[in-house]
């Protein structure tokens, strides 16, 4: 994946460039810091490929490719002060580096920053693109409220749990790759193909997040294995759980995901022993698989030449194939 190395790296340089040394230093540090701890870089690097897809040059799609990166980020600073988490990508969060309230102002900050970057697209397209993130916009906050009200559901169901996960996690993902696209100069059919592509890998990606939450290796995952577990969230992993558990182990399941645990390895390794009693990580990965497939389905529609697809599949295979 050279060339998908070779467009990471374009769009490192450009975030480099765009890095924030304004005043106040306490504001816009926190914002250097959750960037350049970085991550996978897939939703910026999946807005360039969909761009590439119908042009070879993508530098006027990356104002947009760095928009959807603040965005994300944006949401990670306040998902982790909901959450509580002390880690992101191996490193502290930016509410335990700092404070609580730094993190909510510089990921308020973030959001404005975004749509200011978008707004340095191609002119033409700006109105359509900033209907584009607001969609995803809403759409994330929506399915970040899905999964705070099912912490405390007594059950939820599975059409639900992807429901959520379609609009927390896939709909960004979906809606840059369509930005791209359209800054790429496809048309809204190819557009909407490419959207569908960017939704259905979207939910692959997460329900494979599901599957290395529990079974991941610690020192390569970069959060802590059995954090959803721990804060008794409801994942395929629990509700397929429920859905095949004899009465016995319902029960059990249940009592361990409403608790708040004196010895919280001791509930991980009970709710993964459950877990592997009805195989629910092969189950996982078959709905994974599946998703991929229906991914893959929409990308075939894309109607380029199928070398200009080579790249985005291949990162799509990789996607649910890693380990971080």
């Amino acid at each position: 994946m050279q060339s998908i190395d070779g467009l990471r790296t374009q769009f490192l340089q450009y975030l480099e460039k765009n890095r924030f040394n304004q005043a106040p230093q306490t504001l816009y540090e926190p914002i250097n810091y959750i960037l350049k701890i970085g991550g996978k870089r897939m939703r910026p690097v999946m807005l360039l490929l969909a761009c590439r897809m119908f042009k070879n040059e993508v530098e006027d799609a990356l104002p947009a490719a760095f928009a959807v990166e603040i965005f994300h980020n944006f949401t990670l600073l306040h998902d982790d002060i909901m959450d509580d988490a002390p880690l992101r990508r191996g490193k502290a969060t930016v509410h335990e580096k700092y404070d609580i309230n730094t993190a909510i102002l510089s990921g308020d900050v973030m959001m404005i920053y975004a749509y200011q970057y978008l707004a340095q697209s191609p002119s033409p397209l700006i109105p359509e693109l900033l209907g584009i993130l607001n969609h995803v916009a809403i759409g994330v906050c929506e399915g970040q409220q899905y999964d705070i009200n099912f912490e405390t559901a007594k059950k939820v169901k599975l059409t639900e749990y992807m429901h959520m996960i379609e609009q927390k996690t896939a709909v960004l993902l979906a809606g840059a790759m369509e930005m791209g696209a359209r800054i790429g100069g496809a048309n809204k059919t190819d557009a909407q193909h490419v959207y569908n592509f960017g939704r259905d890998i979207g939910i692959a990606f997460q329900l494979q997040d599901d599957i290395l939450d529990t079974f991941g290796d610690p020192a390569k995952f970069g959060k802590k294995v059995g954090g959803d577990i721990a804060q008794n969230k409801k994942t395929f992993l629990t509700i397929k759980t429920l859905e095949l558990a004899d009465t016995t182990d319902t029960q059990t399941l249940c009592q361990l995901m409403q608790s708040i645990a004196t010895d919280e390895a001791a509930k991980i390794k009970k709710v993964k022993d459950l877990y592997e009693k009805y195989d629910i990580r092969s189950i996982a990965e078959k709905e994974m698989n599946t998703y991929l497939e229906k991914a893959l389905h929409h990308l075939n529609a894309v109607s380029v030449t199928d070398n200009r697809k080579t790249e985005i599949r291949e990162l799509a295979r990789y996607l649910i194939s890693r380990e971080v």
